[in-house]
């Protein structure tokens, strides 16, 4: 089979293009691999993505009333500035009338910008201790911030309480944040503030292994003096109050410029700003409280020429040289592999903020597309049912007169037999032109002795050198003694009323193609009702769909009917593309042809009974449908019947046969996100919705054929697996169309095993 719906012909031999395509054989693997990196890449996107949002690996712990037994009192009851100079705890408080103004938890694209405005405007400075994730995400604030002058220091990469983390967790929360900062701004940075950390006296046992060992590695933990609780909104005047500190002490004060609605704060910043100035206080950073606490503790002028900086003798190991002037103690120049790294995190962060918003935009565009589908469906699919099931219901006259039924054979040893079986039951009159393409198996001698067997002298066999299916067709058409051509394949089987009922349409002169109802008859394993649901719910109800909308985009190889002299005046079939039924098919619609679904004409075909067989038969009817599509593409500009079908059936396939399945991955690469990282059951919910929604449609088609309903027991496992080979051999389709691929013919293996109509049944 050869095309992108059910039961479509099987090429039974290499044909010009197909011989050519198998020249490029040696692409498809590397096509293969880039299809499935796509998906990886995806799901990387959206790892980074939620990472960054601490969806993945969130934690969102945080411990109270811990011991602190352990922790040295000189630290409990000391300064909010803690060095590990010389390998020991050293608590150093913030100089007398001297505010440092600390801010955590950005950078915020909204209020972090603003609070910066505030202090340039007052001239005063603010060390920033900035969540990694946020720096990745808003490089340009930071390096705003640091190009004022401002300094920044840690806050964790995710805002994690690292008390509970592993020492591994912990370094790379460090390591991740020191990145975001080398590839925002150039720069890395000493200074560090735990996530729900405040007064020093709040060190617990948990905590203060992690402070020494942040210590070791050359960073400065703060803590807070007075903390203006602007998070709970408290109101200007309070948190003015309670970032004030007693007398003339000095503090490290504690404000937010991200975490929620900060309206307040940058309200109250300004006031406090003037308020501390009317006090006489002075403003600024962490590394200038500690280098003005220790030059009140000189004695001499050239005792503090020779000791360096405290910030300046603690950088964390590896993360650059000292910084360059201008630019504050705390901070070092981001060089050699840091600093490229850093670069490289920031660059797959924007990928990641600007490719996840576009995804959730393609899924809500695909979910609309997916219901408006089933809708469409089941409308149009009862309205279709209802109209050619009334009783006064006519084509026209009924059509008796013979027609030639093409069988197109290339080594079917194991199906031409019990073909030729149904046949011979026809209730229709009818020849029979088996179209021999080169086989060699025996197939010729096999039908031979079949049509003698079963008394058919209406049979006639035409050999012909291998050329191909379509070739096999059009040396049919030009063999064929009647005007109504009906085409099959010759692994499948027909009911003895199938020719009859399918040619009826034709009373409609109108009428110049005619599809039929495409059967699995080897449905008894799990691939094979997989493919038994796929073709009554999708397959076919599409094409009742398609029918009201005048607008049928294939007639299926395995059983479809046609005017002789409508497929001669378009050329035959052509081997221009990979799905010769869905070009000749759209090339009828494009002469004026009518082209209508006859539901009541059953044929049973043999489906692939293996994952590889199937992936190369979906894989070579996808493409094929890209190829005829982009063939007819002129349509769209046309006028006529050709137009409509440009501007109607065209666009239709294109949203729900290639677009939508395309992207569908999306629901189920968001929902198994979801159900990981979000919320499980809500997750599961909308996931299960989805699918009562499918079972619906499912069980209206069921219904319309007349199927036993115990097969959709089967569905829900198909949508976890079968549905997921699906969109891979699509996406494998579109990276070979993109690429300029030819796909190579690849012969599915038959066993035969669809012998009549009630053994498929």
């Amino acid at each position: 089979m050869t095309t992108s719906t059910p039961s479509r012909g099987r090429r039974r031999a290499p044909s010009r293009i197909e011989r050519a395509a198998s020249r490029a054989t040696a692409l498809q693997r590397p096509r293969t691999i880039l299809a499935l990196l796509l998906l990886l890449a995806l799901t990387c996107v959206m790892l980074l993505d939620g990472y960054l949002r601490a969806e993945v690996g969130g934690d969102q712990r945080v411990r109270t009333g811990a011991a602190s037994d352990q922790v040295p009192d000189k630290v409990l009851d000391g300064g909010p500035i803690l060095t590990f100079r010389g390998g020991s705890a050293t608590p150093v408080s913030v100089p007398a009338k001297t505010i440092v103004l600390t801010f955590d938890d950005g950078p915020n694209p909204t209020w972090t910008p603003q609070v910066l405005k505030i202090l340039r405007e007052h001239d005063v400075p603010g060390t920033f201790f900035l969540v990694g994730s946020m720096v990745s995400r808003y490089p340009g604030i930071v390096r705003t911030m640091v190009g004022q002058g401002e300094e920044v220091g840690i806050h964790t990469f995710t805002h994690v309480d690292l008390s509970y983390q592993s020492a591994s967790r912990v370094n790379r929360e460090m390591e991740q944040t020191q990145l975001a900062l080398a590839g925002a701004a150039g720069i890395t940075t000493t200074l560090f503030r735990a996530p729900y950390s405040s007064e020093t006296d709040a060190i617990d046992n948990y905590s203060w292994p992690v402070y020494k060992k942040l210590g070791e590695d050359g960073y400065t933990s703060v803590f807070v003096d007075t903390d203006s609780d602007d998070w709970k909104r408290p109101g200007v005047s309070r948190i003015v109050k309670w970032a004030t500190p007693k007398g003339t002490e000095g503090a490290a004060v504690l404000f937010h410029d991200a975490g929620g609605d900060r309206s307040q704060t940058l309200k109250a910043l300004p006031e406090y700003i003037e308020k501390m100035k009317a006090k006489g206080y002075t403003f600024t950073t962490v590394s200038g409280a500690l280098q003005k606490a220790r030059e009140q503790s000189r004695t001499a002028q050239t005792a503090a020429a020779e000791r360096p900086a405290p910030a300046a003798e603690h950088a964390p190991a590896g993360q650059g040289a000292p910084a360059s002037s201008g630019l504050q103690a705390a901070h070092r120049t981001a060089t050699g592999t840091t600093l490229y790294e850093g670069k490289a995190l920031i660059a797959a962060v924007a990928v990641a903020e600007w490719t996840v918003p576009v995804l959730s935009g393609g899924l809500a565009v695909v979910g609309v597309a997916v219901m408006g589908r089933f809708g469409m469906m089941l409308l149009l699919a009862r309205r279709h049912h209802r109209q050619r099931n009334k009783r006064r219901f006519s084509w026209g006259p009924p059509v008796t007169t013979p027609v030639s039924v093409i069988v197109p054979a290339y080594n079917e040893k194991e199906c031409i037999a019990n073909t030729l079986a149904s046949l011979a039951k026809s209730t229709h009159p009818i020849e029979v032109v088996v179209v021999d393409d080169g086989s060699t198996d025996g197939t010729s001698e096999i039908a031979r002795a079949a049509a003698d067997s079963l008394g058919m002298p209406n049979v006639r066999i035409v050999r012909q050198e291998n050329a191909g299916k379509p070739a096999a067709l059009n040396n049919g058409v030009r063999n064929a003694r009647y005007d109504i051509v009906v085409m099959m394949d010759g692994d499948t089987v027909f009911e003895p009323d199938t020719v009859g009922r399918l040619v009826q349409p034709f009373a409609d002169p109108r009428v110049g193609a005619v599809a039929g109802n495409a059967k699995v008859g080897n449905r008894n394993t799990l691939i094979g009702a997989w493919q038994h649901i796929e073709y009554v719910m999708g397959f076919n109800l599409d094409r009742r769909m398609y029918d009201l909308l005048g607008c049928m985009p294939t007639i299926p190889g395995a059983i479809g009917a046609f005017r002789r002299a409508a497929v001669l005046d378009a050329g035959g079939m052509s081997e221009d593309t990979l799905a010769e039924d869905t070009d000749i098919t759209i090339a009828l619609h494009r002469a004026g042809w009518q082209v209508v679904y006859q539901e009541h004409a059953r044929a049973w075909t043999e489906a692939p009974g293996s994952f590889k067989q199937l992936w190369s038969q979906r894989y070579r009817w996808s493409y094929g449908t890209m190829q005829a599509l982009w063939k007819h593409r002129g349509s769209v500009t046309d006028k006529g019947a050709s137009g409509r079908f440009g501007r109607v059936g065209m666009p239709l396939v294109v949203i729900f046969q290639i677009v939508t399945p395309l992207f569908a991955p999306l629901i189920d690469v968001f929902t198994v996100y979801s159900m990981l990282f979000v919320d499980f059951w809500a997750a599961l919910l909308a996931w299960l919705a989805v699918l009562g929604l499918q079972l619906v449609c499912a069980a209206y088609a069921f219904r319309l054929d007349r199927e036993k309903y115990r097969y959709l027991l089967m569905m829900p496992l198909q949508q976890l697996a079968y549905r997921q080979m699906m969109y891979l051999v699509l996406i494998h389709s579109s990276v070979t169309a993109l690429t300029g691929g030819r796909l190579r013919w690849q012969k599915l293996k038959r066993t035969g095993e669809v012998g009549t109509p009630a053994g498929a049944s």
